[in-house]
């Protein structure tokens, strides 16, 4: 029997898939904290505009709060019940206000100028040869 077939009997087959996915994107979790953490945290901030930080640090937060959070799981403690999931939700609250702030950010501004013109040539005006008077009155309202 080899290693990997004894690792198999340890639990059971119908969630391997799941543990593979789940140790690939603990990999990839690794990484990215890796990376974050070789450049130096007020040499990244500098490059970040006031959203770009507020984005950052947000995600910083929820990160490690949601580590926590399988951290609780895995310790057979219920989030759910933990002051965990309070904080969860009041990042996420915070999040959609930035997600507000850039999405007002993104939103197209008014030229009025532009839409003047817009609507002034959109706007049918009669030219010299349409402006004769008919002999006999149009149907409808009368003009005073």
């Amino acid at each position: 029997m080899s290693e990997d077939d004894t690792s198999m009997e340890e639990y059971p087959t119908e969630i391997h898939d799941y543990l593979v996915s789940f140790e690939k994107s603990l990999g990839s979790v690794d990484e990215m904290l890796k990376t974050m953490m070789s450049v130096p945290r007020s040499e990244l901030l500098q490059k970040l505009d006031p959203l770009e930080q507020a984005k950052l640090d947000l995600v910083s937060v929820y990160t490690l709060n949601s580590m926590f959070w399988v951290y609780l799981v895995t310790q057979g403690i219920n989030p759910k019940e933990h002051p965990v999931k309070q904080e969860l939700e009041r990042i996420r609250t915070y999040m959609n206000k930035v997600k507000e702030i850039a999405d007002k950010k993104k939103a197209s501004k008014l030229n009025k100028g532009a839409a003047s013109r817009f609507v002034r040539n959109a706007l049918w005006e009669p030219s010299a040869e349409n402006e004769r008077p008919s002999k006999s009155p149009a149907k409808g309202k009368k003009r005073k």
